[in-house]
């Protein structure tokens, strides 16, 4: 097994020459580029002059000390986006702007220099080494119509490594995008979760040769059942990615140990913390993901909270790197739900009990709170009219394995609700690149 490519690629970036890369030296690295990146918001940024002003860096001399430093949220960043920038206007070559959920609220703005974007580039160009191989084709379902979108930036870092991108865009028909990856002989298919599962299905459904070598899934939480469908039909490694817009789209990439995320180390400082005090966690803890920019130019971002879920993997990659693993994101904090039982409800549990199922392409689901009561709506998209796909029944059986919600609908507290839309082939398909979440409408539980 080769050791992830990351681990040269970020010796070369911090300068090591002498010897083995060593968590000292990665860890000394990032301390001069924090001291380096919070004098610089300090000066340059009205948000961090004011949220950092009082903080000396003669106080960081560890890297254990970005413990004192404030976090920035979501809300900070919706609320005047402009007063993060380091740089004059002039130099942003690329806006990408987030809305918010619901319908209230602004939407997130997030900016970024070519040298931020080429940050990225070079990132996909390494990170992909794991993935690819010289001249192999990749189909990239992700957005990629505009310079600086995730499909044109990966696009360009595949074409340094020698291999060819072929741009798609996100699936809104499953049948037309299995017939393009044949079409093509591609040998790895880069895309959205859901969307790829349900390329897979109608491939199956229609009796389609495609054999690939590899799948790297991104944008959104990968269902273990998905994953392992994948790896079955198209006997491939299926390779996770880690990245948000904040982040610059990259932020890490399962090497072909395919047993957790590493990370740009020498762009990004990750850390742990307790969601609900900030403390910070140690190695194998669970909590919520926090990330640093450490060579961001236009928009640093310092202890920006992602709400994701996740923690540091204790033991050593197999693949025998001293990067850290970071485990796959399980869990959202935006993506759960209160019920008024108090138990908690889950993408996560939704996606173990409903995927499972024969022919589910995708779901929705929502919670309302109706005549004292929460009321789960559950709205499944399956593979065609066909008998073996099984009735709502079914669905609302394979919901009540989950412990939250069975232990609601006894108590008397939920009462599970399900619908099912039959897609007719090529199956029409996407939410373009939205995180799946419960939708929480507690007003007059209408929808």
């Amino acid at each position: 097994m080769k050791i992830t490519p990351l681990e040269e690629w970020i010796r070369r970036k911090i300068g090591h020459t002498h010897g083995p890369l060593t968590r000292q030296a990665i860890q000394g690295y990032q301390l001069h580029k924090l001291i380096e990146t919070v004098s610089r918001a300090q000066e340059a940024s009205p948000f961090y002059r004011r949220l950092l002003g009082h903080i000396k860096t003669d106080r960081l001399s560890d890297i254990s000390d970005i413990a004192c430093l404030p976090f920035t949220t979501t809300d900070d960043l919706r609320e005047n986006p402009q007063s993060f920038l380091c740089v004059h206007p002039d130099r942003i070559a690329r806006v990408v702007t987030l809305p918010t959920s619901g319908t209230a609220g602004k939407p997130k703005r997030v900016f970024f220099t070519e040298k931020d974007q080429e940050l990225t580039i070079d990132f996909f160009h390494h990170g992909m080494e794991a993935v690819v191989a010289l001249g192999e084709k990749v189909l990239i379902l992700m957005t990629g119509d505009r310079p600086g979108s995730i499909g044109d930036l990966l696009k360009k870092g595949l074409d340094r490594l020698g291999v060819q991108g072929i741009l798609h865009g996100p699936v809104e028909n499953a049948g037309r995008a299995v017939e393009r990856a044949v079409e093509e002989d591609v040998q790895c298919i880069v895309g959205i979760p859901v969307q790829v599962y349900a390329m897979v299905q109608y491939q199956q459904a229609h009796e389609i040769s495609l054999t690939l070598r590899s799948v790297l899934l991104s944008t959104d939480r990968i269902p273990p059942v998905i994953a392992h469908h994948l790896k079955q039909v198209w006997q491939c490694n299926v390779f996770n990615h880690y990245g948000m817009t904040e982040m610059g789209l990259g932020g890490g990439v399962e090497c072909e140990a395919l047993a957790g995320y590493h990370i740009r180390e020498a762009d990004l400082l990750i850390e742990i913390v307790d969601p609900e005090t900030g403390e910070s966690l140690r190695d194998g803890e669970s909590g919520e993901i926090v990330f640093t920019t450490l060579t961001r130019e236009g928009m640093p971002l310092i202890r920006y909270r992602t709400g994701d879920i996740s923690r540091f993997i204790p033991a050593p990659c197999p693949c025998g790197t001293v990067l850290k693993r970071l485990e796959p994101v399980f869990e959202r904090m935006s993506g759960k739900i209160t019920l008024y039982s108090g138990d908690i409800l889950t993408i996560g549990d939704l996606d173990d009990a409903l995927f499972p199922l024969c022919g589910i392409l995708d779901f929705t689901a929502a919670v309302s709170y109706e005549k004292g009561k929460d009321r789960l709506y559950v709205t499944c998209r399956m593979a065609g009219p066909c008998e073996d796909s099984g009735g709502s029944m079914r669905i609302i059986e394979a919901l009540r394995t989950i412990p939250a919600v069975g232990a609601a609908e006894d108590s008397g507290n939920l009462k599970v609700c399900a619908d099912i839309i039959h897609c007719d082939a090529p199956w029409p398909h996407s939410r373009g690149t939205a995180k799946r979440t419960i939708d929480k409408m507690r007003m007059n539980g209408s929808f």
